[in-house]
Parts: C-alpha cells; sequence; structure tokens
C-alpha cells in the first residue's frame, strides 16, 4: 500500500513531527504487528506505557484492565483540564495485506487504524512533554475495547472523569476514500447509537412433505425478516434516521425436515433516543405478533450497546479551529451522519467533547481484510493534537 498522500496535496504539520515522519511509521507498524483483541490489549499496552514513561510522564495502568492514562502539567501554571484519546484494539480478522509488518496473530489485525490513533497520541504527548509551553492539564487516554466491547464506558464506570477531572475530552479516528489530510464532523449527532438483537423462533418440527403435522419457524421467520424492515419505513419519520438489519439466519441440518428453531440476529442503528425506544418497541411488538400468528414462539434478547456519539457545539468549535490550524480550508464542518458506532459516545455523554475524523485518502474501507493505516497522516494527526492543546491551554502570563 502506497504510504504518502494520495492526492497530491501537503497538509500543515508542525516541521518536527513531519521530521520524525519515518519514526512514527516504525512505531505503528510494531503495533500493527502486534494485534489485540477487547481487554486483551496486554503487549500493546506495555508497549504504549514505555513509550509514556520514556517521554517523562507519570502513567496510570489497569482502568479497564489494560487502559492507560499519562498525565502532562503545563509549565506556565495552573489552567483547566482537557482529555485526548486513543483507542488501542484490533478486530477479529485475518490480515490479507502480506506487508513485512502484517499482524503476526492468525486471525487478528489492526483493520481500523487504532495502531495510527495510538502513534498519532504517543507522537503529540512527546512533542507537549518536550514543549510544555502551556498552562493546564493535559491527560493522554489510551482506551481498549472499542470494537463492540465498550471500553469506553468501563473506563468511565471505573472512574476515568474522578481520578482525573477535565474540563472537555476529545476523539479522533481515521477515514478512507475522503480527500487526504481533511478532517470531517459535524456538531450534534455524529455516529449512532448501536443496538444487537437475537431472535429465537420455534415452532414444531416435521417432515417437511408434511408440514401440516408441524409449526414451520422458517416461515415464521421469514415473514419476521421481511415485517422488521416496515420499522424504518412505516413507523419511523421520513425525516429522522435508522437502520434494521438481520445479518444471521441459523436454523435446520437437512433438506427434508422442517427444523424446531430458527435464530435470527442482526443490529439496530439510530441517532435520537426517541427514535431508539420506538425501534424497540416496534422490534418486539412484530416479532411477538407475527410469530403468534404463524402458531410459533419467540424468545427475543434485545441489548442496547453504544448510544449516539453527540458532539458538544463549543467543544466541537475548539476542534474545528485546531483543525483549520493544522490544515486551512481542508475541513468539512458539515460531514454526514454516520451509521457506524463509536464508544467515545459514553465519554462524550459524561463529559463535554468533541470527536473528528480525519481523512486518509482513497484504499480499502475500515474493516478490511486488505486495509492498512495511511502512515503519512500521523504528523498530521499528531499536529492537530498539539495545536488542540495550544488553542485551548495556550501560553499565559507568567505570575
Amino acid at each position: 500500500m502506497q504510504h504518502t498522500p494520495r492526492d497530491g496535496s501537503t497538509p500543515g504539520t508542525l516541521p518536527a513531527l513531519a521530521a520524525q515522519a519515518d519514526e512514527l511509521a516504525g512505531w505503528r507498524r510494531a503495533l500493527h504487528a502486534m494485534p489485540e483483541t477487547a481487554f486483551e490489549e496486554h503487549r500493546t499496552s506495555a508497549f504504549v506505557a514505555e513509550k509514556l514513561e520514556s517521554f517523562g510522564l507519570p502513567v496510570r495502568r489497569g482502568l479497564a484492565g489494560t487502559g492507560l492514562v499519562a498525565t502532562l502539567k503545563g509549565n506556565r501554571g495552573a489552567g483547566p483540564a482537557i482529555g485526548l484519546r486513543a483507542d488501542m484494539d484490533a478486530l477479529d480478522i485475518d490480515e490479507a495485506t502480506n506487508l513485512p509488518w502484517r499482524s503476526d496473530t492468525p486471525g487478528k489485525m489492526h483493520a481500523c487504524g487504532h495502531d495510527g490513533h495510538m502513534t498519532m497520541l504517543l507522537a503529540a504527548a512527546r512533542h507537549l512533554s518536550d514543549n510544555p509551553d502551556f498552562a493546564g492539564t493535559v491527560h493522554f487516554i489510551f482506551q481498549p475495547a472499542e470494537e463492540n466491547e465498550g471500553g469506553g464506558k468501563v473506563m468511565v464506570d471505573e472512574g476515568l472523569f474522578d481520578l482525573f477531572p477535565m474540563q472537555a475530552v476529545y476523539g479522533l479516528h481515521n477515514w478512507p476514500n475522503a480527500p487526504f489530510g481533511t478532517f470531517l464532523g459535524r456538531p450534534g449527532a455524529m455516529f449512532a447509537a448501536f443496538d444487537i438483537f437475537e431472535v429465537k423462533v420455534t415452532g414444531r418440527g416435521a417432515h417437511a412433505a408434511m408440514p401440516q403435522r408441524g409449526i414451520d419457524p422458517v416461515l415464521a421467520a421469514a415473514h419476521v425478516v421481511a415485517q422488521l424492515q416496515s420499522i424504518v419505513s412505516r413507523s419511523v419519520n421520513p425525516q429522522e434516521a435508522a437502520v434494521v438489519t438481520v445479518t444471521q439466519i441459523h436454523g435446520g441440518d437437512t433438506w427434508n425436515v422442517i427444523p424446531d428453531e430458527v435464530v435470527l440476529r442482526g443490529t439496530v442503528r439510530t441517532f435520537s433516543r426517541e427514535v431508539r425506544d420506538l425501534a424497540e418497541q416496534r422490534f418486539r411488538a412484530i416479532v411477538e405478533g407475527v410469530c403468534a400468528a404463524q402458531g410459533a414462539t419467540a424468545t427475543l434478547r434485545y441489548d442496547r450497546r453504544y448510544p449516539s456519539l453527540v458532539n458538544h457545539a463549543e467543544q466541537f468549535d475548539h476542534a474545528l479551529a485546531a483543525a483549520q490550524a493544522t490544515v486551512g480550508d481542508q475541513v468539512d464542518a458539515d460531514f454526514e451522519r454516520i451509521m457506524a458506532a463509536e464508544d467515545f459516545a459514553y465519554m462524550l455523554e459524561a463529559v463535554p467533547g468533541a470527536y473528528l475524523c480525519l481523512a486518509s485518502g482513497p484504499g480499502p474501507n475500515l474493516h478490511n481484510a486488505a486495509y492498512d493505516f495511511n502512515d503519512a497522516l500521523l504528523p498530521v494527526g499528531a499536529s492537530y493534537w498539539v495545536n488542540l492543546v495550544g488553542s485551548l491551554l495556550g501560553p499565559a502570563p507568567r505570575a
């Protein structure tokens, strides 16, 4: 994969960070080669902690198991405290890149760029530690288990913001297939809430040639799948947004037997609390009613996972200003809402803050076995973090 700006542009970066591009790429590739999934990021956490401590920063280990927080106080005295967050976990995907730094663990890979996110924040931490010319405190948050398992919530529940009080918290994520070096975001809801479901439809098995002697759960399940689509098309206001997707259907073992049970699994995505409540209410009613009409019964597990990620207006404006200081007019402040989910949402429920995406140019999408983080983005993202700290905690008059 090419690791240069794909469109020929040269986003503004701090010269000191641009000069470190090769070293940062080495860090990122080392992290890429050691992918670890939710709450198992032991090698990753040790790598990150060693770097942070080598910068002279105290590191608190063990939040959410493998999570880390390093703290830097500016040399200009008291001021606000802010948090900068990077995620650490990888995915259960078998890597297909064949790069020299490919995953050393079969079935696991960094297919979402968290290796790059950690590297950008590490680079910013080193730069700021070498140049602490600000008033206030920066907490560098390295979070485990962003993918599906809610490590952000666990960190909050274990006292992240009690142990490290802060006035605001900020996050950043790479985004393929948008013009390289462009910052993307929007105020308000940006990522969707994420719920999952499992429906067990139980009937009565019979010979396929004599269906009248059974209760067919396959037919009932098929009607359920079809009717679930009416939630979005007929219950949700057309000016709102929602997705109901059945991703799994399991049932039966042979050609000529109606099974006793069929299992459906999938996900529901929404942005507002009202639509989320409505979608669950209609989901339960459809499953119960359709199965009853077919003579079957249903057991439903409906789990609410991540809330919608909502950017706070004031902090979003601060983030945009830092993005503009980094890349000029390569900023899209009206980026489309994203139906994917992000557990940084839990932190934004607890503390005001903002989350931006940073475009990496053309290439494989996130969660793709052929994906690899674009290393040319590393000095850009690190410069953004430094500029954000400078704009929020910038030099204050010395006493």
